[in-house]
């Protein structure tokens, strides 16, 4: 099945409704951002006419909280605004649970604030400032769904995986799933093997800056592939940029790559690639 248009909100939701009714919400978490700097008290800071201080205002207090070291302080403000939608305060609770940053790693947790946004705001405006906390969010359940959650309900479905990263890449433009969903079809996992398909959805994400998804193109590109004509001066280039942008201990296999393709490489691609690359470069400035 190949997934290159939206996907029906009705079926998303209803495949993370299930999985997130798995597991029991406990609230919690933490926030980055700036002070505001007033000198004002808790005491002192607006509130609505029913009492309950502003979303966004909560979720300031959280940050600020956070950043002094009031952890308990930071996730209470946090939690407060996640329970009533905040879409940034849910994805950062989620993003916490999922790397134990500041709390115990937890990841059922944060598969449930990553569910909250997808089933609230999956039709957001693309547009809208919060659209990249739901399509990160759908773009983390189909890195669950693909692995799944040891002792837990949620197991390893490639086929959710395949439409959290779909929906997120059609709909949201997202380049993170552009690259996951890509990956997929370059491996073959849960779906038949197609790199042609592959290599459609690395292009976007590689013209977007996805260093990974740049790796992936280049070693597609240099060594060619089922549908996938070689052009290895094109994949070089792909593969430098990558090498470049990887800096992690998980990016060994981008260096790795570019390391075969140059030593593989005849004098002409080298040459041609060099050229590709000032192109590129001179188009992205």
């Amino acid at each position: 099945m190949r997934i290159s248009e939206r996907l029906p909100l009705s079926v998303l939701k209803g495949v993370i409704v299930a999985s997130a009714m798995a597991a029991t919400l406990v609230p919690v978490a933490a926030f980055d951002g700036s002070t505001n700097g007033t000198g004002t008290t808790d005491a002192a800071l607006p509130v609505t006419p029913g009492g309950a201080r502003p979303l966004e205002e909560m979720v300031r207090l959280g940050t600020q909280a956070l950043r002094s070291g009031e952890t308990e302080k930071g996730i209470d403000s946090l939690r407060y605004a996640a329970d009533q939608g905040h879409a940034g305060a849910q994805w950062k609770l989620g993003r916490m649970y999922a790397e134990g940053e500041g709390v115990e790693r937890n990841d059922i947790k944060a598969f449930q604030y990553f569910s909250q946004i997808a089933n609230m705001h999956a039709d957001d405006n693309p547009a809208t400032p919060q659209a990249r906390f739901v399509a990160d969010a759908f773009v983390a359940l189909g890195g669950y769904y693909l692995v799944g959650i040891p002792n837990t309900k949620i197991h390893r479905d490639t086929s959710r995986a395949r439409d959290m990263f779909a929906y997120a890449a059609s709909y949201f433009g997202d380049p993170d799933a552009q690259y996951h969903l890509a990956r997929l079809y370059i491996d073959g996992d849960g779906v038949r093997r197609d790199p042609r398909f592959a290599a459609r959805w690395l292009g976007l994400a590689a013209h977007k800056g996805q260093y990974q998804a740049q790796a992936a193109l280049g070693g597609l590109l240099f060594k060619g592939d089922d549908g996938v004509p070689r052009q290895a001066a094109q994949g070089l280039m792909w593969l430098t940029l990558a090498r470049d942008a990887a800096a992690g201990p998980d990016d060994k296999w981008v260096v790795d790559l570019y390391d075969d393709a140059f030593a593989s490489a005849t004098p002409d691609e080298r040459s041609m690639a060099l050229v590709y690359l000032e192109k590129y470069m001179k188009i992205a400035r």
